[in-house]
């Protein structure tokens, strides 16, 4: 038996996904009025009229099957923090429309119109071996094969990659001036507890001190990160090494991997983040000869250090 619309059969599940329907609708009008799909996005987000589970749907029906854009998806071969060199290229390109979407390290999906400053803002870091898919369509004439939209894709790669590029003539429509998207600025202010806005710190560096960055401070650093996860439930701390995202302590920090001297990174997100200075004060323990202060407690406890 078809199930499509089972999903459905509720009246609060039927409101969600009317709403749902009406925001695709109102994408597409102002798609084809010529604005870009990150642009609606983000500021629907902002404004709170959809959610985070929305963008991929919104993105599939009206970038990929309505107006059929060209697309690739790759892994970002190294770090980049620097966006200036791509936003002043993009923007010259007044024949081509260009979506980026980006998954960060925390799992969250960031839209990307890299003609916008705010949105490499709000990115912060192009993480290395982290997907990216990129959409892009040659809006000033018919291209039935997609070539131009496929060279344009390929220059946004090579870009990201730190290479000079040769910028197709195609991507420039002379007839049209381009608009350089001027930040809004607003008046900063702490994000409050429930606003659904997540917050990422800086990375700051932890100096290795011990002779080598043994399974001893793997299990410290364990308990002190643990300690703090417990404290502030809603925080999520992210380990760095060498430039590379570290999903598992274990899997890097082995018998004279890291040693003395050496930078390890972290970064912490969510909303209402607290206690970073201390929690940097006790990784940097961690990562000393004085390890052992953080292994005493019993097997299955948690540290009351926060």
């Amino acid at each position: 038996m078809e199930t499509t619309f089972y999903s459905l059969a509720t009246k609060s599940k039927f409101n969600k996904g009317l709403n749902h329907f009406f925001a695709v609708n109102d994408t597409v009008e102002e798609v084809q009025s010529g604005k870009n799909i990150a642009d609606i996005i983000v500021r629907e987000l902002d404004e709170g009229n959809i959610s985070s589970d929305q963008i991929l749907p919104i993105v599939g029906a009206v970038i990929k099957d309505k107006f059929e854009y060209s697309y690739d998806s790759f892994n970002i071969p190294k770090s980049v923090t620097d966006f200036n060199k791509i936003t002043d290229e993009t923007t010259k390109w007044t024949a081509i429309d260009i979506l980026l979407v980006y998954y960060n390290p925390n799992g969250d999906i960031i839209l990307i119109n890299p003609k916008n400053p705010s949105h490499w803002e709000k990115a912060s870091e192009l993480y290395r071996d982290q997907l990216m898919v990129i959409y892009s369509k040659y809006i000033k004439a018919e291209d039935k094969d997609s070539k131009i939209a496929k060279e344009a894709i390929k220059a946004i790669e090579e870009m990201i990659a730190g290479k000079d590029v040769f910028i197709n003539q195609e991507f420039i429509d002379q007839t049209v001036t381009p608009k350089k998207i001027v930040k809004q600025e607003k008046p900063s202010s702490p994000a409050s507890p429930g606003s659904g806005k997540k917050r990422f710190t800086p990375k700051y560096s932890v100096l290795v001190t011990n002779e080598l960055f043994h399974n001893g401070n793997v299990e410290a650093w364990k308990k002190i990160i643990e300690s703090y996860t417990t404290t502030y439930p809603d925080l999520e701390v992210t380990i760095y090494y060498d430039n590379e995202l570290i999903n598992d302590i274990n899997s890097l920090f082995k018998w004279g991997k890291v040693k003395s001297q050496s930078l390890i990174y972290f970064q912490v997100s969510g909303e209402d983040i607290k206690g970073v200075s201390k929690l940097q004060k006790y990784l940097f323990e961690g990562a000393s000869v004085r390890f052992e202060q953080f292994l005493k407690l019993g097997v299955g406890k948690v540290l009351k250090l926060f």
